[in-house]
Parts: C-alpha cells; sequence; structure tokens
C-alpha cells in the first residue's frame, strides 16, 4: 500500500491543556477529521476509502481498497464524546482515531512536552475559578524525522505572531555527550524576564521547579524528568 505522507504545520492546531499555578501553558498538538479526508484522498484516491460508524457513533472503520489483494482493508478505533456536540464530537473523535491507525498524523504521539511561559495579564480565572487564557497559539513551523522518530523543528506562535516555543534538532548526533540537558521549557520568551522569570528544569507531571541532581536521577530511572514527590506516585503505580 501506499506510504502515508507526514502532516504539514498548517495541518497541526494548539490546544492548551492546562494553565499551571506558575502562569505557564501546557500545549498539546492534534489534528481534525479534515486533515484525515483530505489525507486519504490524497493517497488513495477518493473512490478507494469508506467509513462506517457502529456503536452510536463510538467506533469507526475507515477502509481501503487494496488493489493487490482486490479487497477492503479495515482499521478500527473508538472515540470520546466533545463538550459542545455530543453525537458530532464522537463521530469526528472516533474518525480521527482510526485515522491513526491508518498513519495518519501518528507523528503526533511523538510530540515534546510543550510549555510556555505566560505573563500575568495572559492569566485569567474561567467559571470553575481554575487558571485559563484566552492568548490563541498556532504552529508555524515543523519538521519530524522518521529515522529519529522524534521532532527535530517545532516552532509556534501566539495570535500576535510572537514566537513562544521553538525547538530545533537539526542534527542530535552532533551534541556533545557531556552536554547539559536542555530544560524542558525550550520556549525563546516573548516577555521580559520579568514577566517569565528565568529558564529551568522542570517537572513534567506538576511543573514544579527541580534541580539538576533530580532531573538527571529522574530521567535515568522513569525515562522523563519528574519532581520527587511524582516520583514516588510513579513508583507506586
Amino acid at each position: 500500500m501506499k506510504e502515508i505522507r507526514l502532516l504539514t504545520a498548517d495541518e497541526v492546531e494548539c490546544r492548551v491543556q492546562q494553565v499551571t499555578a506558575k502562569n505557564g501553558a501546557v500545549l498539546l498538538l492534534y489534528k481534525d477529521a479534515r486533515v484525515d479526508m483530505r489525507i486519504l484522498d490524497e493517497t488513495f484516491g477518493p473512490m478507494n476509502w469508506q467509513r462506517h460508524h457502529g456503536r452510536d457513533n463510538a467506533n469507526c472503520v475507515i477502509s481501503v481498497w487494496d488493489e493487490v489483494k482486490n479487497q477492503w482493508i479495515e482499521k478500527e478505533d473508538t472515540g470520546a464524546e466533545s463538550q459542545t456536540e455530543a453525537a458530532k464530537g464522537l463521530a469526528s473523535d472516533s474518525f480521527k482515531r482510526a485515522g491513526f491507525n491508518w498513519g495518519i498524523g501518528r507523528e503526533l504521539y511523538d510530540a515534546p512536552f510543550i510549555f510556555v511561559p505566560l505573563a500575568e495579564s495572559e492569566v485569567t480565572k474561567n467559571s470553575k475559578g481554575k487558571n485559563t487564557t484566552y492568548t490563541k497559539f498556532s504552529v508555524v513551523e515543523m519538521e519530524y524525522s522518521r529515522e529519529l522518530r522524534e521532532f527535530v523543528k517545532l516552532k509556534i506562535v501566539d495570535n500576535k505572531a510572537v514566537v513562544r516555543f521553538d525547538l530545533s534538532k537539526k542534527n542530535k548526533t552532533q551534541k556533545a555527550a557531556n552536554e547539559p540537558p536542555t530544560p524542558i521549557n525550550q520556549t525563546k520568551p516573548a516577555f521580559h524576564d520579568e514577566n517569565t522569570g528565568p529558564q529551568f528544569l522542570m517537572c513534567q507531571e506538576c511543573t514544579v521547579e527541580i534541580s539538576q541532581r533530580v532531573h538527571d536521577y529522574s530521567v535515568q530511572k522513569f525515562g522523563r524528568p519528574l519532581c520527587m514527590d511524582c516520583q514516588k506516585a510513579a513508583g507506586a503505580k
């Protein structure tokens, strides 16, 4: 079968997953269902794939016609309801997840942890009293290495076109063996230091600042940077 191409920067969207108590936003990368339809059309042709839903839209099956085997090849997954439109959101989510099974946007699973410092003026409270922000983010540059199975370039800007996250790993093999670890928030601050503060190593779970020693131990033992409390919780699982 034909190979599914990688997503382009304009096909990937950013969503704020969490606004932390330390005035920072954790971002997630995602695709919408139109991307899946477009790539299926491009790759296999609009008449060579089909979809159908079962279990009240909870499940979606994407079928692609295999000319060699002379049969339909199916891949299926289940979705979750959205907070706004339950039925439509469920159908769309199950379709996108089935698309992941075909390899559409699967590189998003390898996305780095994205933490963006926020100015105090960007943080507000929602109706439930939780921190939120009205700042919007979008991907303007993106490059993924199939060989390394990681993003080697990722640039995110806000709705004022200010760069808020800039990841660049053009050649991983050129890094010196004794090079200190890069802070998790590999961000070029969009504000002055008095608003964003200095770059620091942080826990990937709760985003508190951690020392170099704690960082190194956690990465070696758990494969990711965690504070002492989150290390205990991870060890108890």
